[in-house]
């Protein structure tokens, strides 16, 4: 028990899973009343994003390709959304990283992207497929990233 438990705040990691970070949370919440809160939403809007992307993409899949580095949290993250959901899926970093016995008996594919990963990449995986496949996109957008980030003053100064 914290010395002080009404003296007590939190802060998240921005690349959690949305759904364990609430989970988290709201036990704090529970067993300390009193526990303060950041000021605003510290999860990553491009994780928060992905994440109800994928929730509403595996549903529909046969299999989710998740484009991102193994070391990428978020990308991580997107794989285990998929798989909780009951859809296979794999984190590739490259087109050439996909296993063609993973499509066997695949009619519809999810793909999605780590919030570094470079729009390259997904077309590199697109073409890749549509090598093996004829292939037919449909964009799922479950919100528009529109945030804009300020350089510090020193930079512009």
């Amino acid at each position: 028990m914290p010395a002080d438990p009404d003296r007590l705040a939190f802060l998240t990691q921005t690349t959690l899973s949305v759904d364990d970070t609430q989970e988290l949370v709201e036990a704090l919440q529970a067993r300390f009343p009193q526990i303060v809160a950041p000021k605003a939403e510290d999860i990553c809007y491009a994780t928060s994003n992905r994440q109800a992307a994928v929730k509403k993409i595996a549903p529909a899949s046969d299999l989710v390709l998740v484009i991102g580095a193994p070391n990428s949290s978020n990308s991580l993250r997107l794989v285990e959304v998929a798989q909780r959901l009951g859809t296979d899926a794999h984190l590739i970093q490259r087109a050439d990283e996909i296993d063609p016995t993973w499509l066997e008996g695949v009619g519809t594919l999810g793909l999605t992207a780590g919030a570094s990963a470079p729009e390259k990449l997904v077309r590199e995986v697109v073409d890749r497929l549509s090598d093996w496949r004829d292939v037919s996109e449909e964009t799922v957008m479950t919100a528009e990233e529109n945030m804009i980030f300020k350089l510090p003053r020193q930079l512009t100064d």
